[in-house]
């Protein structure tokens, strides 16, 4: 007599495996069906509003004017954010700037060494290191005498202002030259490089003219009273001569001082008003400039 052998079951994970596929290719063609579905749905939709668009000219306008509404309503949101940072092309035309291909081998090596060492931008340094050079060519004064000025004053900053009210590359005082600054239209002219340049320049060529020498224009610059300014006669002479080395490609001169004079002399402040007697002694000279910053 014959027994039947029982069928030998599948493992566990081979049927779990059996089912996640049956499972799964159940899923794919439901989606496929679907999909195929939807799309005709879609094709029918499109169909039927375009033969009623066809139909209906009213449905139709009406149509084009909610898309035209929709339209401009984009874009005046686009214009609003857009307002919100003025765009202005021109703004190009009142940046003080030169290219560094436009100056000389001597104004372009001053402009590069002076750029490294006090980590300003070359393009606006190239601007005032051109400037310099031509005005220091009509007053003749060294035109790396106006760099090293600007160089101890403000570190080519022109918006640096000292506790005593010197503004400006060249910390010009501002309330006393009013009058040199109206020729630029006004006192605030005093933030504009240039001006505060050409400004500074002419006090400086004033100062030198009293004094008869650089040094005593420095002093008479600087407006030393209680001193002899030579703290600040020495360092920038010292920095004249280091950027008159670079414009020359000569080694670094190291500057010496001369000797102090026996006695200070007043300059920053008017003198006062006394009694003229026997003989009329000559009043202190006005102030040129503020002290540094």
């Amino acid at each position: 007599m014959r027994t039947n052998s029982p069928t030998p079951q599948k493992s566990t994970p081979s049927a779990l495996a059996s089912s996640l596929k049956h499972v799964g290719a159940d899923v794919y063609r439901g989606f496929i069906h679907t999909t195929q579905n939807g799309l005709a749905l879609l094709g029918l939709l499109a169909a039927v509003t375009l033969l009623v668009f066809g139909m209906r000219a009213d449905l139709r306008a009406n149509a084009e004017e909610r898309l035209l509404s929709w339209l401009l309503q984009r874009q005046e949101a686009q214009q609003i954010v857009e307002r919100e940072v003025d765009i202005e092309p021109t703004a190009i035309e009142r940046v003080t700037v030169a290219s560094l291909r436009d100056l000389t081998e001597q104004q372009a090596k001053v402009t590069t060494w002076l750029s490294r060492k006090y980590r300003v931008a070359p393009e606006p340094l190239a601007a005032l290191v051109t400037e310099a050079y031509a005005i220091g060519e009509r007053i003749r004064i060294d035109p790396t005498l106006l760099l090293a000025v600007m160089a101890i004053e403000s570190r080519f900053n022109p918006f640096a202002q000292s506790p005593v009210g010197a503004q400006g590359l060249m910390q010009v005082l501002t309330r006393v030259h009013t009058d040199k600054y109206e020729d630029f239209g006004g006192e605030l002219a005093a933030f504009d490089p240039l001006s505060n340049l050409r400004v500074g320049a002419k006090v400086l060529e004033d100062a030198v003219k009293r004094a008869g020498s650089i040094e005593g224009g420095l002093r008479l610059y600087v407006g030393a009273v209680t001193t002899d300014g030579s703290w600040y006669i020495n360092r920038v002479m010292a920095e004249h001569l280091r950027i008159k080395s670079v414009a020359l490609g000569k080694p670094m001169q190291r500057y010496e001082p001369a000797p102090p004079p026996a006695r200070a002399i007043p300059v920053n402040n008017p003198a006062p008003e006394v009694e003229v007697e026997a003989e009329a002694r000559p009043a202190p000279p006005a102030p040129l400039a503020a002290m540094p910053s």
